[in-house]
């Protein structure tokens, strides 16, 4: 797998002065483009669209530091449409204007070109099953949200918060599906999973009883689920989860994600310092996968 994505890593390499086909890069890597954006975007830690961006400004960087070519000229061959544009970019990237940059001779940022290898450890193993699930309903309230990448994500901490304690008792009666109690659900994530995106959140259950009052409901259709679990600190060892599945388990064994919802239930210790957690997944087997 990681082979076939440095193919695909090559592929951008010789493309960035043209248009970059996302269908082209996932038939390179061998799998779809919806596992290659999730996939590079846990491995690399930015949207496969952020890099691309970066690495064409890396090198419209050096061109304009060279004197190669007019600014718009530079532009254009880079995939902008004006000059306006392709300035408002490149002083996103580098904090400073193509034309500035220029007459100063400024020193400008480097996206590096990026490359992946496994690291072989063998110190951890990981605890995972596969589930084939006949389609179930999420009852809960929802919120719009942004993606945060690292740390807390306030957003949903302040969504949470506000819900009534008498709410989510009653919520918790009702659920009567595995994973049981209450879980977080996260849908509808842009395909970029770039900083700042937003999703909908669901604090709810699993349930086939009808919805409460005031509460939203979100049908699943029937598939496959991996289904990770870790005990530790939090909320460390549940990052370290996510990580982990991304880097280590994807690469090293047979499936793929696929559209779907993300849900994860917590078991707080009374010290809420230790938690038990459940993190499932929808997957599909990669067909006729390369090992």
């Amino acid at each position: 797998m990681l082979e076939r994505l440095n193919q695909a890593m090559e592929h951008i390499e010789d493309h960035l002065d043209q248009a970059v086909e996302m269908e082209e890069l996932a038939r390179l890597a061998g799998t779809s483009e919806y596992h290659l954006r999730r996939m590079f975007s846990a491995l690399a830690g930015m949207p496969l669209s952020e890099y691309v961006r970066r690495r064409r400004l890396t090198l419209a960087g050096a061109e304009v530091l060279a004197g190669r070519g007019t600014l718009l000229e530079i532009a254009v061959r880079y995939g902008y449409g004006s000059g306006e544009a392709f300035a408002r970019a490149f002083r996103a990237m580098h904090g400073i204007g193509p034309g500035e940059a220029r007459r100063t001779g400024a020193a400008l940022n480097s996206q590096s070109r990026m490359a992946f290898r496994l690291t072989v450890e063998g110190s951890s193993t990981m605890r995972y099953r596969v589930v084939d699930r006949a389609d179930f309903t999420v009852v809960g309230l929802k919120a719009r949200v942004p993606l945060v990448h690292a740390g807390p994500n306030q957003a949903i901490m302040s969504f949470v918060r506000g819900i009534d304690p008498r709410t989510l008792e009653q919520l918790e009666k009702l659920s009567d599906q595995e994973p049981h109690g209450v879980v977080a659900v996260c849908d509808d994530l842009d395909p970029s999973r770039a900083e700042g995106t937003e999703l909908d959140y669901i604090h709810g259950v699993i349930t086939s009883a009808a919805a409460p009052e005031g509460t939203t409901t979100l049908a699943v259709p029937a598939g496959t689920w991996a289904v990770f679990t870790v005990s530790g600190a939090v909320p460390r060892a549940i990052q370290e989860l996510w990580r982990d599945v991304f880097t280590e388990w994807f690469p090293s064994n047979p499936y793929r994600t696929r559209t779907g919802p993300e849900i994860l239930r917590i078991r707080l210790s009374p010290e809420q310092t230790e938690a038990d957690a459940e993190l499932w997944l929808p997957v599909e087997p990669e067909h006729g996968r390369n090992g």
